[in-house]
Formats: structure tokens, C-alpha cells, sequence
């Protein structure tokens, strides 16, 4: 093997991706397996995430599928226990899982519940993961933690504090943890911007996607593929000197309307 191969090989590490079975984490779960990875995809709808390891399963990389609800802390606990008895390790954590109602977050409409929900979804749930799987990557003698941010986490917009504030608290959370993590694990997020997945595509048009596209110097919205890049990067040996910080993915640009 080159040198620059074994700097993304994952042979021998054992990733788990939440949000595993769509979208950026579905990319994300493929191309780890790939890179020699054995990925535990794990996501509210079991039938989903075995979806993806069957596909994972037939390109020849190992995987397994575990139902797994973020906002349920026995859920997370039993999804850590799940992966070490199977794999009897853990090197990779991508804390994909995640939601809100941007824009649709008027303060008019939105109640304390659901902001409190929102936080409880992004940040929350990643917080206790990787609280759950640190013992088990300093064991293992190295970790890598990927937290999945937001453009929306530094840009400006109605309609969309929760939202935007709980991925701002992602990439401030993740600076401050690489501290306390340090040295055997690194953790850093992504920050994607506009990505064509089911929930941008239920309501973009050809006239909100030229919008995007005026501030976009690569001139396309992005793809699943292009954020789980990105998460590789930081999975793989590739990026060994890099911890606590946050790398936008945004085509150069920003994808607001405005």
C-alpha cells in the first residue's frame, strides 16, 4: 500500500454513523465502508438502515444495522454496547442525527418544548455519545469524532433560531471537547451547505435553487457524497494533526434566499 492510500485506509476501525440510513449519513456509512471501515448504521428506522448495510454487504465491506432513536438515552447506551460486543471496539463516531424546523421557526409559533426538542436532537444526543464511545476509542488507543454542523450555524436568517443556534452550539461544543478528548481522540464537525436530500428536495424549486445559486462560485447544490468526503477526511489518518475544528462545505458559497 502507498503512502498516501494508508493515509485514508480504515482497516481495523470500527465507525458508527447516527442518521445512517438516508442521505448524508447513508453516504457517509458507504464510503467509510469503503475505505475498509466496518460501520454500524444506525438510525430511527431499522428497515432503512438495513437497507444500507445490504448495500454495504454486497460491495464486499462489513456492516450491521441497529434501530436507534437519539433523543432515548438507553437507546444510545444499548447502541455503544451493540457495536463493542460485535466489533469489540470503536474508533469513529459521526453524530449525523438531527432536525429542526428551519424556517419555520417563527418565535410567533414556536414553543419552549420545541425549541428545548431541537437542542435536545442536535447537540444533546451527540454530547452523550461521545461520552459513551470516548472510553472505548482511548482504549483503543485513537478515536476521530464527526459532528455534523450547519451553514445555517454562522449565517443569518428568519425563521430559524432553534435550528441555527443548536448548530452553532455543535461547532463551539466540538472546539471545546477536543480539549477534554485529547490526545488519543480528535473530534471536529462539517458544515454543509445546501445538500440535495429528501428534505431540501420536498421543497426546492428551479427558482429557490438559482437563488442559491447566485452566491455559489461552484455554481451546484451539493451532494451527499460531497459531505461524506469531507467526514472521511476527518475519519482517516489523512487529517491526524487536526482537532476542534469546524470545515464548511458550501460550494465557496452561501445558499441563503436573500
Amino acid at each position: 500500500m502507498n503512502t498516501y492510500s494508508s493515509l485514508l485506509n480504515l482497516d481495523q476501525y470500527v465507525a458508527i454513523v447516527t442518521g445512517g440510513g438516508n442521505g448524508i449519513g447513508a453516504a457517509s456509512c458507504k464510503l467509510l465502508a469503503q475505505h475498509g471501515a466496518s460501520v454500524v448504521v444506525a438510525d430511527l428506522k431499522l428497515d432503512a438502515a438495513q437497507k444500507i448495510v445490504d448495500e454495504i454487504k454486497a460491495q464486499g465491506f462489513q456492516a450491521i444495522a441497529v434501530e436507534c432513536n437519539v433523543l432515548n438515552d438507553d437507546d444510545l447506551v444499548r447502541l455503544v454496547e451493540t457495536t463493542v460486543n460485535h466489533y469489540h471496539k470503536i474508533n469513529i463516531l459521526v453524530n449525523n442525527a438531527g432536525g429542526g424546523g428551519a424556517g419555520r421557526e417563527s418565535p410567533e409559533h414556536l414553543s419552549v418544548e420545541q425549541f428545548a426538542r431541537t437542542f435536545q436532537l442536535n447537540v444533546f444526543s451527540g454530547w452523550r455519545l461521545s461520552q459513551l464511545c470516548a472510553p472505548y476509542m482511548k482504549q483503543a488507543g485513537l478515536g476521530s469524532i464527526i459532528n455534523i454542523s450547519s451553514m445555517s450555524s454562522i449565517n443569518k436568517s428568519p425563521a430559524i433560531s432553534a435550528y441555527a443556534s443548536s448548530k452553532a452550539a455543535i461547532n463551539h461544543m466540538t472546539a471545546n471537547l477536543a480539549f477534554d478528548y485529547g490526545p488519543e481522540i480528535r473530534i471536529n464537525a462539517v458544515g454543509p451547505g445546501a445538500i440535495r436530500t429528501d428534505a431540501l428536495a420536498s421543497v426546492l424549486t428551479p427558482e429557490i435553487e438559482q437563488r442559491m445559486l447566485a452566491h455559489t462560485p461552484l455554481q451546484r447544490l451539493g451532494e451527499a457524497d460531497d459531505i461524506a468526503g469531507a467526514v472521511l477526511y476527518f475519519a482517516a489518518p489523512i487529517s491526524k494533526w487536526v482537532s476542534g475544528q469546524v470545515l464548511f462545505v458550501n460550494g465557496g458559497g452561501v445558499q441563503t434566499l436573500d
